[in-house]
């Protein structure tokens, strides 16, 4: 089996696991995959995976990968994404950060989920991802994202009005801060930061959740996620942001900016264990009333 495995970085407490890690692939008789700057890192700091492949974008995930493990917090698992994109690879997500939302698995039981993994313990979960179209084609290929895009002020302690349409007909003007355009994944992102909706999986909708609307009636709105949404920004700056996921790119004002469904989804490998009002309650406190106790 070949295995595609992506980290930022080797913190000095996780070199124990990362070689514990590595030997048990080499006992499963996997063969790993890394990206190419991880690599360097399993060199330099551990000196180990010096014969290992490497890979260092989407391209490189074509053919010939079976299974992609993100080791990290949720914005390692969003990088992960990334290079996964349209070529169906499942993904799995082993927490070495703080919240582990979308990567899961811990660190202490990695080695049993790896077995559960050949045994096929396990079920897939499809998740949706958003597809963003820009004039300037300001983010290329890198254009998808698996849990938002945001349009932020930049430059200025004014807001900005952001105007909305949806499937060709006009939705919102929102002055604010700001707006996020969520999928069911990013439900449980920033825009429940900001007041947004929990959105289980699965669900065929996105949301537009406003930053610190200057309206008392203005509230987050969730709509089919076939129709396209179009964002048209105006302000006192000449520039304003654009954040999809975690890549932030500048836009000139009164530029538009598009937002479709992407016509893939991603294959999340999810234990039956692991459901999703259970994760919500115990990352996140969600419901928790000592009234229930």
């Amino acid at each position: 089996m070949n295995i595609a495995i992506y980290s930022r970085k080797i913190l000095k407490h996780e070199i124990d696991f990362f070689k514990g890690f590595f030997k048990h692939l080499e006992e499963l008789g996997w063969n790993p995959i890394i990206e190419k700057h991880f690599k360097e890192q399993l060199i330099k700091k551990i000196g180990i995976a010096h014969s290992c492949d490497t890979f260092d974008s989407f391209k490189d995930f074509k053919t010939g990968i079976d299974l992609a493990v993100s080791i990290g917090g949720d914005g390692t698992f969003l990088k992960t994404v990334s290079y996964i994109r349209s070529s169906g690879v499942p993904i799995i997500g082993i927490n070495t950060g703080r919240l582990g939302f979308l990567a899961n698995t811990s660190t202490e039981d990695f080695d049993k989920t790896l077995d559960r993994v050949i045994n096929k313990d396990f079920e897939f979960q499809k998740r949706s991802l958003l597809r963003v179209e820009t004039e300037d084609n300001i983010y290329g290929e890198d254009n998808l994202a698996l849990n938002e895009l945001a349009v932020h002020k930049k430059d200025t302690s004014s807001m900005i009005t952001v105007h909305a349409t949806l499937d060709g007909k006009y939705l919102n003007s929102y002055w604010a801060d700001g707006l996020i355009v969520g999928t069911p994944t990013g439900s449980t992102a920033y825009s429940l930061s900001c007041g947004g909706p929990i959105i289980t999986p699965g669900c065929a909708v996105h949301i537009l959740t406003p930053i610190a609307p200057h309206n008392l009636n203005v509230r987050p709105v969730v709509v089919p996620d076939h129709m396209p949404i179009k964002l048209t920004v105006e302000g006192r700056d000449r520039k304003y942001l654009l954040t999809l996921d975690s890549h932030s790119k500048s836009v000139k004002n009164g530029a538009e900016v598009e937002l479709f469904k992407a016509d893939f989804m991603i294959n999340v490998i999810k234990f039956q264990e692991n459901n999703f009002l259970d994760t919500i309650r115990n990352k996140m406190m969600w419901g928790i009333d000592q009234r229930n106790d």
